[in-house]
């Protein structure tokens, strides 16, 4: 093997099923451009992704990756983001195991990505989502567009979060018709800064809709901090007491003096009273 072979890797292209068509335009237009035979590429890899009568995915990669960058195009579906996923890590930890040189996964949208912060008694499922992607054996990621910047941080790899900004303005400008007329909508106001930026960039007006949004409240009555919880009760008439004014209805025996001791004060069971 020349040492001009071993200095630079060969590639190859693999896919899932969440978005076949994609990986082959991107392989397409990667082949045309490297039409070096020595390089061993080929459009796309020979790589089977299925499942069996138990529902379980299985992953067949029918050519050598050894020593090989390999490149995993799988994007997060609104259909089946679970499984794609599950193809991903599958599709990585075989590649891994393979002994491949580089594991980069592309995916235009990467599941989970709106699960960036903790919610009341929730999780952050970004970061076990990142874990786990690490854990397979990506090497690389590359994404478009994250939800929140900061998710680049719960990787421990590096991680490529492109902007689709330029090439949605070419679209506009070129696809829809008298786009010099419109008005770019925002529809919530902490989208409204993404929205300036398109509109500072096409010369147009914007609009944003303000409107109330049915939100849980985020005080100390709700978010889980007390404990027990408050009740939500259905066709009960129930009364609920404020956390200043709860107070203990439980009569403790004294061991010492034989009398009933009424302690008050210490814990605070009648979150409601039922009427």
């Amino acid at each position: 093997m020349s040492a001009d072979r071993i200095g630079r890797a060969e590639m190859v292209i693999l896919t899932g099923n969440s978005y076949p068509e994609l990986a082959e335009n991107i392989a397409r237009i990667v082949y045309s451009y490297k039409t070096d035979a020595s390089r061993g590429l080929k459009p796309l890899g020979e790589c089977r992704v299925f499942k069996n009568s138990d529902k379980e995915t299985h992953v067949e990669i029918r050519e050598s990756v050894r020593n090989k960058d390999v490149f995993i195009i799988q994007t997060g579906s609104t259909k089946d983001p679970n499984d794609n996923l599950m193809e991903l890590m599958i599709m990585s930890y075989a590649c891994k195991t393979s002994c491949a040189r580089n594991i980069i996964g592309v995916l235009p949208y990467l599941p989970y990505s709106k699960q960036s912060k903790q919610k009341k008694r929730g999780c952050i499922a970004m970061k076990l989502v990142a874990q786990m992607l690490v854990k397979a054996g990506l090497t690389h990621l590359i994404t478009v567009d994250l939800h929140q910047k900061e998710i680049q941080g719960f990787f421990d790899i590096p991680v490529n979060n492109l902007r689709a900004s330029s090439f949605l303005v070419d679209y506009v400008q070129e696809q829809v018709p008298d786009w010099r007329n419109a008005v770019i909508v925002a529809r919530k106001p902490n989208q409204a800064r993404r929205v300036t930026g398109f509109a500072e960039r096409l010369k147009l007006n914007i609009a944003v809709i303000h409107g109330f949004h049915d939100r849980e409240s985020e005080n100390e009555e709700a978010d889980g901090r007390n404990s027990p919880p408050l009740l939500i009760a259905s066709g009960l008439d129930v009364t609920l007491v404020p956390v200043s004014e709860r107070r203990s209805v439980f009569t403790i025996p004294s061991l010492v003096l034989g009398e009933q001791v009424n302690i008050k004060g210490k814990l605070p069971m009648d979150v409601v009273s039922a009427m």
